[in-house]
Formats: C-alpha cells, sequence, structure tokens
C-alpha cells in the first residue's frame, strides 16, 4: 500500500500511521498532520478489515494442486451439465448450480450464496447469466471481488476462473454435455 507523508488528502478517511498504528481521521480538504502517538509522518489509509484477525494466515491459500483438487472433486459431483461455483465452506466442499439469470453472493440473509463472515459485504457480487456468457459484477463491495488475482467491477467468466469474495474463493465452473461424458468416460471402463 502506498505510503502517504505530507498534503490535502483526497476524500474523507481514516489513516494508520505506520510507525506506532495511530489512527487520524481526516475531512476533505484537512491537512496530514504529523501522527499524534509518536510524532511519524509516514501513513496509509486505515480499513476497517485490517489487522491480523482478518489477514490471510500462511497455508490459507490452497497451492494450485489443492485447487486442482477441489475443481475435480466438484466437477465429480455435477451429473447435468451448466454453470456451477464450487467452494469450501466450513472444510466441506460445496457445488451451487447457476440456474436464475442473478445470482446473489453476499452476507445478506437475501444472498443466493451466503457467507456469514465480517469479509464479504452484504451485497458482495452478483453473477449474471445472459445469452452471450456469464460475468461476476462487483455489487459495491467494502473489500472488492477478484477474478484470478485481479481486482475487477465487471468481468466475463470462463470455466476453471477462480473467484474471491471476502476470504473465501470460489471456482466458476462451466460444464458442456460433452465434458461430462468424457469425465465420466473413465469411470465406466473401469467398471466395465
Amino acid at each position: 500500500m502506498e505510503s502517504l507523508t505530507s498534503g490535502t488528502l483526497a476524500g474523507t478517511g481514516s489513516f494508520r500511521c505506520e510507525q506506532c498504528g495511530y489512527v487520524v481521521t481526516l475531512a476533505a480538504s484537512d491537512e496530514l498532520p504529523a501522527c499524534p502517538g509518536c510524532s511519524g509522518a509516514s501513513f496509509v489509509r486505515a480499513s476497517l478489515f485490517s489487522g491480523p484477525r482478518f489477514q490471510r494466515r500462511a497455508g490459507e491459500t490452497p497451492t494450485e494442486e489443492e485447487r486442482a483438487g477441489l475443481v475435480a472433486a466438484a466437477r465429480a459431483e455435477v451429473s447435468k451439465p451448466g454453470e456451477y461455483l464450487a467452494y469450501e465452506d466450513a472444510g466441506r466442499l460445496r457445488v451451487v448450480g447457476l440456474e436464475k439469470e442473478w445470482t446473489r453472493v453476499g452476507r445478506s440473509l437475501a444472498a443466493d450464496v451466503r457467507f456469514d463472515d465480517p469479509t464479504v459485504s452484504r451485497r458482495h457480487a452478483l453473477i449474471v447469466r445472459q445469452p452471450d456468457g456469464v460475468r461476476v459484477l462487483d455489487d459495491r463491495s467494502l473489500n472488492g471481488v477478484f477474478v484470478n488475482g485481479e481486482r475487477v467491477e465487471w468481468r466475463a467468466l470462463a470455466d476453471g476462473d477462480e473467484i474471491v469474495v471476502g476470504r473465501y474463493r470460489l471456482q466458476y465452473l462451466h460444464l458442456t454435455a460433452e465434458a461430462l461424458a468424457e469425465s465420466q468416460e473413465p469411470a465406466a471402463d473401469a467398471a466395465g
């Protein structure tokens, strides 16, 4: 994150001293003062979700092998063609079919895919199905929506894309009839 050391800051907000952590709240035209806690001059924009409680710990980001295993397990659970979201929640694999035009993702009780977690906004993201494809839309979330590591506002999705919403990683799967038939052939060969 870029450090701020002097001048007038654009917009209202809270800024945290990089030396001692003291938080200063400024209005749009306020000048950045010396830190009241330690007289430091280097500040970063403070976030409600900063600090150790909301940071990913080592090992929380899945390896490529773990991600591939989750995607393979999700594909094995699917029996009909379509679009799906697959994710882990409380150590369990969940696969949700995208059947409506709009699928809401968030913390709200009205969300179709609900995460009761403070890193997820009540209205975090929308998955939009249209004749020309499936897209993800950031629905004014606080922490943003990421597709394959890049923050996005609106992005077309392809099979295998990873969507990050707060601390949750959702895998987008688009399974065609041909892909399902291919994935079930080895199982049929082994049985016969």
